[in-house]
């Protein structure tokens, strides 16, 4: 019996060593993918859980950036007051005094400039975005599990120095924006009589002369950060050659102002800002109690039909950057309007990505 099993063995010798290798091989092929199978499981849960990390970082940090441009707010508002204070020019006009025109027409100039230059420091909310989301960006990678002994992207005293550089658009920015803004409002309104009507349409057109001549004048990035780190030491913000962190964060950032992305996104809050401001001016375009004929006109016949006074648009205008700078209110520019804004949203993300990614700072 045990002959004829070996003859049957060796018969089918070759099936046997096939059929094994075939089992066997399926065996470790299977094993090997159930592993494969697990190490992949195991890292999509790792960048997943990652993800989500980050994901709550950055809308932390963008509630962080609401909160900080509401608080800055009254601070732009008082800045911009300080420099053109149209008020003591009012509570003059109050005294009749003599030189009354006179008077009148250093607050037209006076009134429309802070105005517009107010609607311009909005800038501050683009800029708040793209600084927050860049400093975010490093400490997201200090907390997410750094090799330890490593120094950390972005210490304490970095941060100060970085964010302290804000005081910029606040300060000598501001002021430089402020003079360039003057200058093309007394180029646009400064021969235009007070006693000369104007429609919406009309005022449409002098403050798109105003955006024009001051946007053409220089890069709006030279009113955001200041072009070196000496005026930066000026401000308070204790910087030093020795800073290389710091200045690579300014270095970056500057990178970033310049940027074709950046550049739209500014474009796109100034014209939603001046057009928030010529919907504020609307509501005192009205007609003349009784006229059927305009209360039924279109908006664009109406904008057009409907004129008022320059001087009484100077008293309208003087009093806009209460509501521009204003942190609540459906009329405001500077918060919910911008802080809002999708293309903001966009950018913001997308800065936060790039500044929160190890590969993109390596480079």
């Amino acid at each position: 019996m045990f002959s004829s099993v070996w003859d049957f063995l060796k018969r089918h010798k070759r099936k046997f060593i096939f059929t094994g290798a075939t089992v066997g091989g399926l065996y470790f092929l299977g094993k090997y993918a159930q592993k494969k199978l697990r190490e992949t499981q195991e890292r999509e849960a790792a960048e997943y859980l990652a993800q989500a990390r980050r994901q709550i970082h950055f809308e932390s940090n963008q509630r962080t950036c609401n909160m900080t441009v509401l608080s800055m707010l009254p601070a732009l508002k008082e800045a911009i007051t300080a420099q053109l204070n149209s008020e003591s020019l009012t509570a003059l006009l109050k005294t009749r005094p003599a030189n009354k025109v006179e008077i009148w027409e250093d607050l037209k100039i006076i009134s429309f400039t802070r105005t517009v230059a107010a609607v311009y420091a909005c800038m501050l909310v683009v800029l708040l975005r793209l600084q927050l989301n860049i400093i975010g960006g490093y400490l997201y990678l200090d907390t997410s599990g750094s090799p330890s002994g490593q120094a950390p992207l972005a210490p304490p005293d970095v941060q100060h120095q970085y964010l302290c550089s804000i005081q910029h658009l606040l300060g000598d920015g501001l002021t430089q924006l402020m003079t360039a803004v003057k200058g093309a409002v007394l180029n646009s309104l400064g021969s235009v009589s007070l006693k000369q009507n104007l429609s919406l349409v009309d005022l449409e057109q002098q403050l798109s002369w105003v955006r024009a001549e001051v946007e053409a004048a220089a890069p709006l990035s030279r009113y955001l950060l200041a072009d070196d780190e000496n005026a930066l030491a000026d401000q308070g913000c204790g910087l030093t050659a020795d800073d290389t962190v710091t200045i690579q964060l300014l270095n970056e950032t500057r990178d970033m102002l310049d940027s074709p992305d950046f550049s739209t996104v500014l474009n796109t809050c100034l014209n939603r800002g001046f057009s928030r401001l010529l919907d504020n001016l609307a509501e005192f375009f009205r007609p003349p109690p009784g006229d059927s004929a305009l209360l039924a006109a279109d908006r664009q016949t109406f904008s057009r039909r409907v004129s008022v006074r320059l001087a009484k648009i100077v008293t309208i205008v003087n009093g806009q950057i209460n509501v521009i700078c204003s942190e609540t209110g459906k009329h405001t520019v500077c918060s919910q309007d911008l802080l809002m804004n999708e293309q903001v949203k966009e950018f913001a993300a997308n800065v936060y990505e790039a500044f929160s990614t190890p590969q993109q700072l390596q480079t």
